[in-house]
């Protein structure tokens, strides 16, 4: 998945400062239909991170039955705070 297709997809724009506040919300109950339609492991896991960076994303508990896709997840938001800065 690119991410720059994945902007186009659900919100219009390749541009993350383009995106209106409707738009956003629009988008991201898009992505919430579709990750909770998907079943290949690789596409649901980017959905989430996606969602995740939108502040949307579903609990870990709730978005994983696997231990091990769960972990990954921590793993990833641990990663995004460090490059945050937190």
């Amino acid at each position: 998945m690119d991410f720059n297709d994945q902007l186009r997809r659900y919100f219009g724009s390749d541009d993350p400062t383009t995106i209106t506040p409707a738009g956003l919300e629009a988008g991201i109950e898009r992505m919430r239909v579709d990750f909770g339609m998907e079943t290949d492991k690789p596409r649901r896991f980017a959905l989430w991170t996606l969602l995740h960076m939108f502040g949307a994303a579903p609990d870990l508990d709730v978005a994983f039955k696997d231990p091990a896709d769960r972990d990954a997840a921590r793993d990833f938001m641990d990663m995004m705070d460090k490059a945050a800065g937190a």
